[in-house]
């Protein structure tokens, strides 16, 4: 287990797809609408070695915790991605993988990490509310600022090109030719 602290450096480029890490530090929630908002707007904090979460939080506004985490659908945010790499962005977390275009993005700059769908509350019990960024998107889309602690993730994407969602979908391929029709 390799445990990596936010902000992120050039340590994750010496990780491997598979690896499995404990990530602690600060992090930020960001889907589709946040994106598009930090790239009309900029980014409400300083991306140099952030870790964005594709995630829509469930928020308990009123006692300030998070009551759910889960990740959602990476491939969403293929389209978007280059401009947060690009601005610095070290690291993403999701679900699902991205694509072929993402991988390259990543290449010699960052990590794509994935989380298990269907875990939120695994995920909001090593979390801590910070403060919430663009809260006018409501509450799935604003940015949240959150302190995890020890939050278990796995390189799905690495720096070095390897990608365990392509090499799954490869592997399928090549099972599938090889049944009897």
């Amino acid at each position: 287990m390799i445990r990596l602290s936010t902000p992120l450096g050039a340590e994750v480029l010496d990780l491997h797809a598979g690896d499995r890490v404990l990530l602690s530090g600060t992090i930020y929630t960001a889907r589709d609408e946040a994106h598009l908002k930090i790239q009309k707007d900029g980014f409400p904090f300083d991306p140099a070695g952030a870790v964005l979460y594709h995630c829509g939080p469930v928020v308990d506004t009123k006692r300030n915790v998070i009551v759910a985490a889960g990740p959602t659908t990476s491939a969403r945010m293929n389209g978007l991605t280059a401009p947060m790499i690009d601005a610095g962005v070290r690291a993403l977390i999701g679900k699902g993988g991205m694509s072929a275009e993402v991988r390259e993005i990543l290449s010699g700059r960052g990590v794509y990490f994935a989380f298990t769908g269907g875990c939120a509350a695994l995920a909001a019990s090593c979390m801590e509310l910070v403060a919430c960024h663009y809260p006018e998107l409501g509450m799935a889309e604003a940015v949240w600022e959150i302190r995890v602690r020890d939050m278990p993730l796995v390189v799905g994407i690495d720096a070095h090109g390897g990608d365990l969602f392509a090499d799954v979908a490869c592997e399928v391929r090549e099972r599938y030719t090889k049944l009897p029709l």
